[in-house]
């Protein structure tokens, strides 16, 4: 057996199948074997890898078992000559399996291979080449200064900064979701540590393999598509905890003697500040917005009081502290709560969910209201016009904050997006239908031919002028169809548009879903029992 590609999988069945079949396409004529390891996933993979990828091999596990052991299963029935430890979030070129034999097989000396990982809008992902996090590297990396001197040798090591990304170089450190790996190398040094539980054990694993006496190369003529951590993008606060406890763990491991260890006591006070700043900035952003949503309709509220009591009873009025103190508040916590239940702080919230929590908070504090004993109910007129305040001022102060924190609140008009569809003309109408059925709003600017030779009405260019009729026409989202086009043709071309920062999705070849970073949209969506959440690997 020449390679077997290892795939751990943890609910992300629409990722894992797009990375499945850029397998299928890499591993044609090559003597090759497919093992997935399902970490007691609930979002159908498995079925789905049984019923459309037969010829591979599905291990299903009972519970989470963690990224560590689960590789280690397919790693010890794994046969290759090679081994390719693989993230289900990637898509692969059709050479990528060859290239990467072939350049192992020159490179002796070499006990693991990564390559070049583009993110899903076509940026390269600096993790691609990194530096063993020495508690200087480390340091730097944690403390921001990495990245206020990217191009440092001596600041931003970690990342390798200094490096063309282009030029294929030794490196310390592979990521996890691309470790090609010589069957000798990986015989020699082990398995992984299943301490790792997620996180930091391809950096434990890469230090090992040099231990060993042996190469890690960056070896930049192969891209692939990284997603980057779909399993976890919910980012909760066992994600923050997994992740600097593996850190911690790396560096108790290997410099916990010799001359490091002065600086041991160091690098997890700066491991431990930043688990806390992480922490800390996933609260603020859970509770920002009801924290503003309470202070704009409590400020409503005391507005609509000084507007009535000045209609109804003149200047001099004031309304007892009670109904200042203790009932606007509790009008505002009604509303708070109402929005709440009617998922208005699902992060990025949306401004429609907001409107309704208003609405429905009044709605309720007008049905209480008439309920009160009569020495409570002040006046049912302000509560009308606090809600009809509220229902203006709380979208429109949202609309500020989604300028200004995109990833908390959800900009409206930012939903409608100028686009352009890569495909031939079947599947350029097939996904017209497929945002339609889902209800986009997009803005289908036209078509970008796969073949020179098609130039029907809806062609604005063709591939080779990709970069062009983005910035010509304005585009804000492209997507592309794998029907008729290849991996490598969809790669190249994201990677030609990186620079503008716009929106990159594909279309399945049968164009029920399409697929993103952080976003996934089943044909289906239309039925509630299918649609799918993803919690992230990697």
């Amino acid at each position: 057996m020449e390679l077997s590609v290892i795939i751990v999988s943890y609910n992300v069945r629409y990722f894992l199948e797009q990375c499945l079949l850029s397998v299928r396409k890499a591993s044609e004529n090559l003597d090759c074997e497919v093992l997935i390891v399902d970490n007691n996933s609930t979002d159908g993979s498995c079925s789905m890898v049984i019923r459309e990828f037969p010829e591979m091999k599905l291990i299903m596990n009972s519970e989470n078992r963690g990224f560590s052991a689960a590789n280690n299963q397919a790693m010890k029935i794994a046969s290759g000559r090679y081994l390719l430890l693989l993230n289900p979030d990637t898509i692969v070129e059709e050479n990528t399996f060859k290239s990467c034999i072939k350049f192992m097989d020159c490179h002796p000396d070499a006990g693991a291979t990564g390559v070049r990982m583009i993110n899903g809008k076509g940026k390269l992902l600096p993790e691609s080449k990194r530096a063993l996090p020495t508690p200087r590297t480390a340091f730097f990396k944690m403390s921001g200064l990495s990245y206020l001197f990217p191009k440092s040798r001596f600041f931003n090591r970690y990342y390798l900064g200094h490096l063309d990304s282009l030029e294929t170089t030794k490196t310390d450190i592979i990521s996890g979701a691309f470790m090609f790996l010589s069957r000798e190398a990986m015989v020699k040094t082990g398995l992984m540590d299943e301490e790792f539980f997620m996180y930091g054990e391809d950096i434990d694993y890469s230090y090992r393999l040099q231990k060993e006496g042996y190469s890690n190369y960056y070896y930049p003529e192969i891209k692939i598509i990284h997603y980057k951590g779909e399993s976890t993008k919910k980012e909760n606060v066992n994600t923050v905890v997994n992740f600097y406890r593996a850190m911690v763990i790396f560096v108790r491991k290997h410099f916990s003697n010799g001359s490091m260890k002065g600086f041991i006591h160091l690098i997890q006070a700066a491991i431990f500040l930043s688990a806390g700043i992480s922490l800390l900035r996933k609260f603020f952003k859970r509770i920002l917005l009801p924290l503003c949503d309470g202070a704009v309709v409590y400020l409503v509220y005391r507005l609509a009081t000084a507007i009535w009591s000045v209609h109804k009873f003149g200047e001099d009025y004031q309304y007892p502290d009670l109904f200042t103190d203790y009932i606007i508040p509790g009008y505002t916590f009604v509303i708070i709560l109402a929005t709440a239940l009617l998922s208005g702080y699902r992060i990025p919230s949306r401004t429609i969910n907001a409107s309704r929590g208003v609405i429905a908070g009044t709605l309720f504090t007008l049905v209480v209201y008439a309920l009160l004993p009569l020495n409570l109910r002040f006046s049912r007129a302000i509560i009308i016009i606090g809600g009809l305040l509220a229902s203006l001022a709380v979208p429109f102060y949202r609309l500020l904050v989604s300028f200004i924190f995109s990833d908390i609140a959800e900009n409206p008009f930012s939903r409608i997006r100028k686009t352009v569809i890569v495909s031939d003309h079947q599947g350029f109408s097939r996904i017209i239908d497929l945002l339609a059925s889902t209800k986009a709003r997009n803005i289908i600017a036209g078509r970008v031919s796969i073949r020179d030779d098609d130039l029907t009405e809806e062609v604005l260019g063709n591939l080779s002028q990709m970069k062009e009729v983005v910035r010509v026409n304005r585009i804000r989202e492209v997507i592309f169809s794998t029907r008729k086009l290849s991996a490598s043709q969809i790669i190249d071309s994201m990677h030609q548009i990186s620079d503008y920062n716009i929106a990159i999705r594909i279309a399945s070849a049968d164009e029920k879903y399409l697929l993103g970073s952080r976003y996934i949209s089943p044909k289906e969506a239309v039925k509630p029992f299918f649609r799918p959440l993803f919690r992230k690997g990697r």
